[in-house]
This record gives structure tokens, C-alpha cells and sequence, in this order.
């Protein structure tokens, strides 16, 4: 049996606490007024805050006097209409950048929840797998799966908590929720998004969410009790209820996967649309969660647990990180030069938006996503060296959250976005809660899965 070591737990919660400060930092330094997003823009000097609406104002009020001057009364009149017109655009400039700015704690949160949960959804499925397909080489990692996916629960209630304040307009990251978009009465209107609103529409998308987290919490309960129950059996009745099951949730999970991420990623653009998107985000999804399988198996072979676990355990979970590391990039090329070369202008104006204003993270990702990992896990020897296969998850897995970081930020924060206290603090909280979540499922069960008819052959696997 796996003991949690204090140091371990104590730092898990160090972490919590520090995150959750950097939370409330977040939400406490969002302006509440225009007033204060003029001022800080003025701090930054930013060059199209306060400085760029100052030459506007300064711009405007010297064509009044001049107008007032030498051009009459009506000439006058008119400038005076040109500087109120000015001055309600600026407003309006500031007023949307309040807005942007108050999503941003919101979505900082948002996207570090999800980064995590699909670390445990992404196992859970590779899990199934497993049990789908017989392997042979994997039983003696299915408890540390296991471990990973008692984090899917905890991940799925505050997940589904913020998808609820969302739709009771607590946070506004969703703009189509906003019920004027599809009120043809209201000067807001969107035709567009009216046209989506038989999928997009606040009750069906809770319901939709409720259906996803349910179907794959009540696999992962099931499965798992199974797995427990199979270690005392007679027979391999409990392993091939696994088996049937399996088979089952991951169709299950490949046709909720891809309305997930329609509904949870896709939307916060509501204009734009890729067919390619569900296998995008499953790509990414599964690399974040193999490289944290073998990361944690790593630890815990350290820490004197998993004899069993060799080299070529390792090296196959490398393989698979190298693997979907290259699949991530067929898709992101894939969708990416499809839609820049047709040059459809609402569809390719969703990588305009990114190379314009997120240049450094967008293609920041492709480094971290692609070119370090087939350069560090090309060569197989290097697969099989621990702190080398360490060392490539921590830069996967910094690229795979700057990956969705990009997904969502452009859509609810616009240009106003920054990696500070929200997006640091954010990521801490939910690394510590993973960590001690995860580490105290592990101590529950035995490490290895005894009654496995497969174990054998994965205690002898060598590639």
C-alpha cells in the first residue's frame, strides 16, 4: 500500500492556499468602473489606452475650436457633434474594456479547472482503452490511472459550479449567453448566434454538461469498484465486466468529447467553427494525461513504490507522448492551413485575431507542443531515461495549457489579456488540489492490481 508522505501533502496545500490568494487577487484588482480601466491603461501606457483616447480627445477638441473659430456657428455645431461622437466612442472602447477585464480572473479560472480535469478525463479514456483492447503491457500502471481519474469528481462539480454562474450571469466569458444577442427587438441583436440558439441556449447547454460528467463519473465509479473487486475474485467475471463496459463508454466518450468541446471551448467564438475542433482538443487531451501517467509513475517508482514498473513501461508511455505530440500538430496544421488558405473571412479571422494579438503564446505552442518533444523523445534511448521523460511532460504540459489557454482567451478577454496573479494563482490552486486528490486516492487501494488475468504478462514486459 501507497502511504502519502507529509511533505508531499503539506506542499500540496501550500500550493492551494498560495493559488487561491493569487484567486482573490485577481478578482479584487478587476476594475469595477470605466474609470478605473482608464487609469490603469494610463499606468501601462500601453499605446491604445488612456495615450491613444487623450490624442483622440485632444484631436477633437481642437477641431471644435478651430471650427467655432472660423468656420461659423453651423460648422461649429457639427465639430461639437464629431467631438460628443468621439468622446461615446471612447466611452464605448472603455466600456468594452471593462468588460474584458472583468472576465479575465473568470476565464483564468476557467481554463486552469479545465486543463485539469481533461488531465483526468484524457486517462480515464486512455484507461478504457486498456481494458478495451486486452493490453497486455499496461495492468501494472492501471492503479496510478486510477489514481489520476479520482480527480474527474472533484474537476466535474466546480467545473459544472462555474458553468452555472456563467448562466446566471455571474461572469459574462460566454458572450452568447447574453439573451439580448438573440432578442430580434434588441439593438444587439446577432443574427448568427439566433441561428445557433437551438444548440446554444443556456438550459439545453446545462443539461448537455450535466449528461457529459455524469456518463463519465458513473465509468469511472463503476470501473474502478470493478478493478477493486477483481483483486479478491475467483474468476475473471469483475475484469470482463471491465472489458464490456469499456467498449461501451469509449463510444460513449469520442461523441460527448466532441459536443464538449463545441459547448466548452468552441463557443466562447460563436461565429466560427472548425469540423476538425473535437479531434483537436482530444489530442491534446490525451498527451496532458499519458505524460502525467508516466510522470507520476516516475515519482512514485522514486519514492521505492511500483518495482514492477520497468524502463519499457516508460518507454512505451514516451512513445505515446512523442505520438499524440505529433497528432496535436497534424491537426493544429491541419485546421490551421485549411482555413488560411481558403481565406474565408469568418473563419479565417479566427487565426487573425491570435497571430495578431497573441503572437508570442500562439506560436509559443507549436515549440513547446512540437519541436521540443520530437527533438527530446526522437532518439528511443532517451525514452527510457526518468528526468529526461520528466523534463519533456513539464514542457508538454506548460504547452498543452498555453494551448488552451489560446483557445479561450481571445474570446472573453479580447486584447486585454496578460499571464499575472489570476492565471498563476489559478494554475497553483488546481495543481495543488490535483496533487492531493490524486496522492490520497492512491494510498486507498493496493498498487497493483493482483487479480488482473493480464499481470503476468505486464510484470514481464520488456520492449
Amino acid at each position: 500500500m501507497y502511504t502519502l508522505p507529509s511533505k508531499l501533502k503539506l506542499f500540496a496545500i501550500i500550493f492551494m492556499v498560495v493559488g487561491a490568494i493569487g484567486i482573490v487577487s485577481g478578482f479584487l484588482t478587476a476594475p469595477s468602473t470605466t474609470a478605473e480601466v482608464k487609469e490603469m491603461m494610463a499606468s501601462h501606457g500601453d499605446g491604445h489606452g488612456s495615450d491613444h483616447s487623450a490624442a483622440e480627445e485632444s484631436h477633437s477638441t481642437n477641431e471644435n475650436y478651430n471650427a467655432e473659430e472660423n468656420l461659423g456657428d453651423e460648422h461649429a455645431q457639427a465639430a461639437n457633434e464629431h467631438g460628443e461622437n468621439a468622446h461615446d466612442s471612447e466611452e464605448a472602447h472603455l466600456e468594452h474594456t471593462l468588460h474584458q477585464m472583468q472576465n479575465r480572473p473568470w476565464s483564468a479560472l476557467y481554463i486552469a479547472c479545465l486543463f485539469f480535469l481533461f488531465i483526468a478525463l484524457g486517462t480515464l479514456a486512455f484507461y478504457g482503452i486498456q481494458y478495451a483492447a486486452q493490453a497486455g503491457w499496461s495492468p501494472v500502471l492501471f492503479r496510478v490511472m486510477e489514481g489520476i481519474t479520482a480527480y474527474l469528481p472533484v474537476a466535474s462539480v466546480i467545473l459544472f459550479v462555474l458553468l452555472l454562474l456563467s448562466a446566471f450571469h455571474v461572469n459574462h466569458i460566454f458572450h452568447w449567453m447574453d439573451p439580448e444577442l438573440v432578442d430580434p427587438n434588441s439593438p444587439h441583436y446577432d443574427k448568427l448566434i439566433a441561428g445557433k440558439s437551438g444548440w446554444l441556449n443556456v438550459p439545453f447547454f446545462l443539461i448537455r454538461a450535466a449528461i457529459f460528467l455524469a456518463g463519465w463519473n458513473l465509468y469511472r465509479y463503476f470501473s474502478r469498484r470493478n478493478s477493486i473487486k477483481q483483486d479478491a475474485a475467483d474468476d475473471n467475471s469483475w475484469f470482463k465486466k471491465n472489458f464490456k463496459m469499456s467498449a461501451g463508454f469509449l463510444v460513449f466518450f469520442i461523441v460527448t468529447e466532441s459536443m464538449m468541446s463545441w459547448d466548452w471551448i468552441m463557443s466562447f467564438d460563436p461565429h466560427w467553427f472548425s469540423t476538425l475542433f473535437g479531434w483537436y482538443v482530444f489530442a491534446g487531451m490525451m498527451v496532458s494525461a499519458i505524460t502525467v501517467i508516466a510522470m507520476v509513475s516516475i515519482i512514485l517508482k522514486k519514492q521505492g513504490y511500483l518495482e514492477f514498473v520497468n524502463d519499457s513501461h516508460i518507454h512505451d508511455l514516451a512513445k505515446y507522448m512523442f505520438g499524440f505530440s505529433i497528432f496535436w500538430t497534424y491537426l493544429w496544421f491541419s485546421q490551421f492551413m485549411l482555413i488560411w488558405y481558403a481565406n474565408i473571412p469568418e473563419e479565417v479571422t479566427y487565426f487573425v485575431t491570435r497571430i495578431e494579438d497573441y503572437k508570442l503564446p500562439f506560436f509559443g505552442m507549436l515549440v513547446t507542443n512540437f519541436v521540443f518533444p520530437v527533438l527530446l523523445l526522437m532518439n528511443s534511448d532517451y525514452k527510457r531515461v526518468n528526468w529526461f521523460v520528466i523534463l519533456t511532460g513539464v514542457v508538454i504540459l506548460a504547452g498543452q495549457y498555453i494551448n488552451l489557454f489560446v483557445m479561450v482567451m481571445p474570446g472573453t478577454v479580447g486584447t486585454s489579456w496578460f499571464i499575472g496573479l489570476p492565471e498563476i494563482g489559478s494554475i497553483l490552486f488546481f495543481f495543488g488540489l490535483f496533487v492531493f486528490v490524486v496522492f490520497t486516492a492512491l494510498t486507498k487501494a493496493p498498487l497493483l492490481a493482483k487479480r488482473n488475468p493480464f499481470m503476468k504478462e505486464s510484470k514481464h514486459y520488456h520492449y
